[in-house]
């Protein structure tokens, strides 16, 4: 015991030295709030997985989004607090009713935060969410993580109302249209936190980013490409809103972007997705976060 408390004490003077005393403070109080609630690691290998530069939250394994408390796992895109924000936002916005049900898309949706976190604040049975990623590792942890908010699945062609809010993890790729014919079609709130970084942007991440986030999840643009500005997947996210039955008269489109490219992005809903209601909301820290569009 001596021996672990000794071990603990110098991994912790370390991390103290790496991350500053008030944020290895926090995160040690993080660390033994773990250990207690779950079946974590011991805390000498806790320490030690963060002096080596791993994510807190995978870590933890679960980050706060909202009231949500939410299943991380490598290498699954970690939720940020931009898109907290945002998601909190768009929930205020609208007032769904079972009445009158939603039926939500959310595109490249990683563990699933934002569709959970809309079906968890709206009434229950107003909302019908799907999520879509490539990832299969996404796909089985937003499974997971509707379980953990107690949000069931449902079946796309029914049209029974439902008396809980529901979610579908949907395995697929943007690219191919077929993946959304099956789907509740149209949709009245399309929602995307794409990859959006440059490669140059990419490259000056830090390593507790880079070795252990899916870089397909937050690299923009495919390596061959001979545009190599973030915008890809918005491009990508254009030629499906321009399909037949995708959208109705008055549905909602927020596309989370990264810095410097608001701009860009709705000129490009607006030219290439025929949506000219758009206006740009800004995130906690000033910068232009969300494009949000009305069909």
């Amino acid at each position: 015991m001596r021996s672990d408390g000794t071990a603990v004490k110098q991994l912790f003077t370390r991390l103290v030295s790496s991350l500053g005393r008030e944020t290895a403070i926090r995160e040690f109080k993080w660390m033994k709030q773990a250990l207690i609630a779950s079946h974590a690691p011991t805390l000498p290998a806790m320490l030690l997985r963060r002096l080596s530069g791993e994510p807190l939250q995978y870590i933890l394994g679960t980050t706060p989004f909202g009231p949500l408390d939410l299943l991380t796992r490598p290498p699954t895109l970690i939720p940020r607090p931009e898109t907290e924000d945002w998601t909190l936002r768009l929930a205020d916005m609208l007032t769904p009713t079972p009445l009158r049900p939603l039926s939500v898309l959310d595109l490249c949706t990683g563990t699933g935060c934002i569709p959970l976190l809309l079906c968890h604040l709206w009434p229950p049975g107003s909302t019908r969410a799907h999520g879509v990623d490539i990832s299969q590792d996404a796909i089985r942890l937003a499974t997971d993580n509707a379980a953990r908010c107690n949000i069931p699945s449902f079946q796309p062609s029914s049209l029974t109302p439902y008396s809980q809010n529901v979610f579908n993890p949907v395995l697929g790729d943007l690219r191919n249209p077929d993946v959304f014919k099956h789907l509740l079609q149209p949709f009245d709130v399309i929602t995307a936190n794409p990859p959006y970084i440059p490669k140059r942007e990419y490259d000056e991440l830090p390593l507790s980013v880079k070795n252990y986030e899916d870089p397909a999840a937050l690299l923009g643009d495919p390596p061959d490409s001979e545009e190599q500005d973030g915008l890809t997947f918005y491009h990508l996210i254009s030629r499906l809103l321009r399909q037949k039955g995708m959208l109705r008269d008055g549905s909602i489109v927020a596309l989370e972007v990264g810095q410097a490219q608001a701009d860009a992005v709705e000129g490009i809903l607006q030219q290439s997705a025929g949506l000219r209601n758009t206006q740009v909301w800004k995130d906690p820290w000033n910068v232009k976060r969300v494009v949000l569009a009305r069909a």
